[in-house]
């Protein structure tokens, strides 16, 4: 590797790292209006996402939906989707959850847990920095 693509490199990697993905707004966002639990269920749930593209990479499965063109098309799509519904269901909610409610609480971090969970699986960004090669 040249010095020029490995100084491209960590120029690209110290952007995405500065620049917050969806994923880190999602947990921010569910951190600073439903407090420390919420947040630490979507960091939960994110992380285990991580593991299925760590999985994806260690099987080739990224470097085949980074092949595909209509494959990575689909993850993209899906994963706007996914986020086009999150947004959709933050606009119509009514407020935060009730703190008497345990049972309401229980089910409202199971969901952010899988909400995290899908968030990542469905980030096209993650596919690419999950292949071993950066998606080159």
């Amino acid at each position: 590797m040249s010095l020029h693509t490995y100084m491209l490199f960590i120029g690209a990697s110290l952007v995405l790292c500065l620049v917050p993905g969806p994923d880190m707004l999602f947990l921010l966002g569910r951190m600073i209006a439903q407090g420390r639990a919420a947040g630490l269920c979507a960091a939960f749930g994110i992380n285990l996402g991580a593991y299925v593209h760590l999985l994806a990479a260690v099987t080739g499965l990224s470097a085949l939906i980074l092949a595909s063109a209509t494959a990575f098309s689909v993850v993209k799509w899906l994963g706007a989707a996914y986020l086009i519904y999150l947004g959709w269901g933050a606009l119509r909610s009514k407020g935060g959850i009730v703190p008497s409610e345990l049972d309401a609480r229980k089910n409202a971090l199971h969901r952010i847990f899988w909400q995290g969970f899908l968030s990542d699986v469905l980030n096209p960004q993650s596919v690419v920095a999950s292949h071993p090669v950066g998606g080159n």
